[in-house]
């Protein structure tokens, strides 16, 4: 196993008091990063699973698995506080001192790292989510609403250890940081970190261990939403009169289903991953709750200096055959409606850009375009723009948080109409998963087409953007499709686990 740096590398950058990595490279063609994560995780918690499936049809470069963290951050309501030995104590939190989004820039402060160009931006840092309900840590809102799901506002997790797989070079890279601790010198700094190293190439070259077989009678999922179809209803009209008076532009009004989930959630991951692949795959267990994401849209993203929001509006279907999907195509790019709220969302996007962005950067790099996904099509833009000095990740984060995608315009006074109509604390949906690189990066999406596995019960919210012209069934009906590919995993996950498929 040859590890890099070299141990007189390591040992120069230690006795500096730099932080560093350490990792090793391994060809990668007999594994996957499902098989990968079923032997390294092995239904620890505090673990995750990022994928990527770019235009819903060509799998993304990086895959990455991260284990062990040594610190997990959380946010419940007004105070954060910060775990310091979470695989010996999961209890162990203590209050960081701070208010929760300055403890969050202290943690990416101590979590800095000089990466090498030869490793992806990803290789090691902080990885969770923020939930929709972290804005009231940004803007001015009344409390939220009663929580039903009980979840932390926030959470993320260090790991200290990272397995990325480069689809282009068909390798795994296995990463580990290594802080300078006192007391332990360079080498046995560096031996630490080649163990942990090691534990998990063993555990790799291990079979894949076989399922037990599951003999209990799982039924498929019955839908049941937070909101009733006339109370939905209600709440469009109740939008379109704030519309009408001239208090907002668009909403986005959402309601929360749930069905039981009786199986290991990762099967729910599993079955999503094929059913409706997406740009962000998401699988974070952190133990007591999982969140399972297929998300298509980036919320905020801060890569070698440039910002980027990639507002995505107007939805199709898919086509039945080639001919009926360039019919719904051409439908909904000649659609006035569809239009004129993309470039509303669009403009808001410029705007969350220009906030953090040098003066004259910011540009439209795309318009209008279509992606297509596994059952639906979108209208999608793009805008970038060159970070301003004095700016970071975090702030980058917080200029485009929530996305107006998943709350209208002008934002402040949707939300506060959100939070009159909608029922429950909405929690993760709409918030954002992603991670804060160790070099100072930042890669994030919206929390859309996301379920939450909690006590045998599975979470999935959806909404739909409200305007002057919205006929108020047909957003109800956008709700219900929107959410239905979450529970069609599900139904994709108990059939499997019915025919004893293997891994299920």
């Amino acid at each position: 196993m040859r590890i890099e740096p070299t141990a007189d590398g390591f040992a120069a950058a230690y006795s500096a008091g730099r932080p560093q990595v350490v990792w090793t490279t391994l060809v990668a063609d007999l594994e996957t990063p499902v098989s990968a994560f079923l032997k390294l995780a092995d239904g620890r918690p505090n673990a995750f699973l990022l994928e990527s499936v770019e235009g819903g049809a060509t799998r993304g470069r990086y895959s990455m698995i991260g284990l062990k963290p040594d610190l997990i951050w959380r946010c419940t309501g007004k105070t954060a506080d910060i775990n310091r030995k979470p695989m010996t104590d999961a209890e162990a939190f203590e209050p960081a001192g701070l208010p929760p989004l300055d403890s969050l820039r202290a943690l990416l402060a101590e979590s800095a790292i000089a990466m090498p160009d030869t490793l992806p931006p990803m290789a090691a840092g902080v990885f969770g989510y923020l939930s929709y309900d972290m804005v009231r840590h940004m803007e001015e809102l009344a409390d939220p609403n009663p929580d039903a799901l009980n979840v932390p506002d926030a959470l993320m997790m260090r790991p200290t250890v990272m397995v990325i797989f480069d689809a282009v070079k068909d390798e795994i890279t296995v990463v580990t940081p290594a802080r300078v601790e006192p007391g332990v010198s360079s080498d046995a700094a560096l031996a630490r970190a080649v163990e942990r190293i090691g534990e998990v190439v063993d555990a790799l070259d291990k079979p894949l261990k076989k399922p037990d077989a599951d003999a209990t009678d799982h039924p498929l999922p019955a839908l049941v939403s937070n909101t009733s179809e006339d109370e939905y209803l209600a709440m469009v009209a109740r939008a379109k009169e704030y519309i009408a008076a001239g208090d907002i532009f668009q909403v986005v009004l959402s309601q929360r289903f749930e069905a039981p989930f009786e199986l290991p959630p990762f099967a729910l991951y599993r079955a999503l991953r094929r059913v409706n692949p997406a740009p962000f795959l998401v699988y974070l267990d952190f133990g007591g709750f999982q969140i399972v994401c297929s998300s298509p849209e980036i919320l905020v993203r801060l890569r070698d200096g440039v910002v980027t929001i990639r507002p995505i509006a107007g939805t199709r279907p898919r086509g039945a055959t080639p001919a009926e999907d360039r019919e719904f195509a051409d439908d909904l790019l000649a659609d006035p409606k569809e239009r004129a709220e993309h470039l509303m969302l669009l403009d808001l996007g410029r705007n969350d850009v220009g906030r953090v962005a040098e003066i004259g950067t910011v540009e439209v790099t795309d318009q209008f375009f279509l992606e297509y996904y596994s059952h639906v099509m979108h209208i999608v833009s793009n805008v970038e723009g060159k970070i301003a000095p004095g700016h970071d990740a975090l702030d980058a984060l917080v200029a485009g948080f929530p996305a107006g995608t998943v709350s209208g315009a002008p934002k402040v006074r949707a939300m506060e109409i959100i939070d009159e109509l909608e029922k429950d604390k909405r929690g993760v949906y709409a918030g954002c998963v992603g991670y804060f690189g160790a070099n100072g990066s930042m890669d994030t999406c919206i929390a859309l087409r996301t379920s939450v596995v909690k006590n045998g019960k599975m979470y999935a919210q959806a909404g739909a953007g409200i305007v002057a012209d919205s006929v108020p069934k047909s957003e109800q009906a956008e709700c219900i499709n929107k959410a239905r590919a979450q529970f069609r995993a599900a139904e994709e996950a108990v059939r499997f686990a019915s025919l004893g498929k293997r891994g299920q």
